[in-house]
C-alpha cells in the first residue's frame, strides 16, 4: 500500500482553499486541481509501505503524538514549486511555527531508526493545491495565485495526526485514513 502521514484539515479551511482554487480554474491552465478530499499537509510521504510495517509506523505514530501538544496552523501566502522557474506544483502557504517543524522533525527522525530513508530536502509546509499537466495558462494561473496571496489566510487547531493510505486510479489520487493519533 502507498501511505504518507498528514494533518487533515477541518472542513473550513478546506472551503476556503477550495474558493481560492475554483477562482484559479477560470483561468483554464493545464492544471489538475486538488479535490477537496486531497486538501492535507503532507508531513511524511511513506510510499509503498508493505502490510507488515504498517504496525511499526502506527507505534511510532502514537509514541510522536504523546509528545507533542496541539498547536495553532496558520494558512499564510502561495506559491508554486520550483520557485522561479515553470510551475509544475501551485501551492498555499502554512506558517512554518516551531510546533509544526518539531512534529514534522520528530516524526521523521523516528521513522529514519525504522528504515524509512529520509527526505533529501528542507521540509516546507504547504498545501498543494494544483499540479501542472502542461505549459497552457501556467504563467498566468502563476500571476493570479501570487496577486491573491494575502487573501489565503485561516487557522485551525492541530489535535491529530493521521497516517492516510494513497489509492491511485483514472481519476486522481483517492485517499482513506488508515489510523488517527491524537497529540497529547
Amino acid at each position: 500500500m502507498r501511505t504518507f502521514i498528514a494533518i487533515d484539515l477541518e472542513p473550513g479551511l478546506k472551503d476556503t482553499l477550495l474558493e481560492l482554487v475554483d477562482g484559479l480554474k477560470r483561468i483554464r491552465a493545464e492544471v489538475r486541481w486538488v479535490q477537496g478530499q486531497g486538501l492535507h499537509l503532507t508531513l511524511k510521504f511513506l510510499g509503498r509501505t508493505d502490510e507488515d510495517k504498517v504496525a511499526a509506523v502506527q507505534d511510532i505514530l502514537d509514541r510522536v503524538a504523546q509528545r507533542h501538544r496541539r498547536f495553532p496552523l496558520v494558512l499564510e501566502g502561495t506559491g508554486t514549486f520550483p520557485p522561479g522557474r515553470a510551475p509544475r506544483v501551485l501551492w498555499a502557504g502554512v506558517r512554518g511555527q516551531p510546533a509544526l517543524l518539531a512534529l514534522q522533525e520528530d516524526i521523521e527522525r523516528e521513522l529514519g531508526a525504522e528504515g524509512f530513508p529520509p527526505e533529501n530536502r528542507p521540509y516546507h509546509p504547504h498545501l498543494t493545491l494544483g499540479r501542472a499537466k502542461g505549459p497552457e495558462g501556467l504563467r498566468e494561473v502563476a500571476a493570479e495565485l501570487e496577486r491573491r496571496a494575502g487573501a489565503v489566510g485561516g487557522e485551525m487547531e492541530v489535535g491529530r495526526i493521521v497516517l492516510f493510505e494513497s489509492l491511485l486510479g483514472p481519476g486522481g489520487a483517492r485517499y482513506r485514513i488508515v489510523s488517527e493519533h491524537p497529540l497529547s
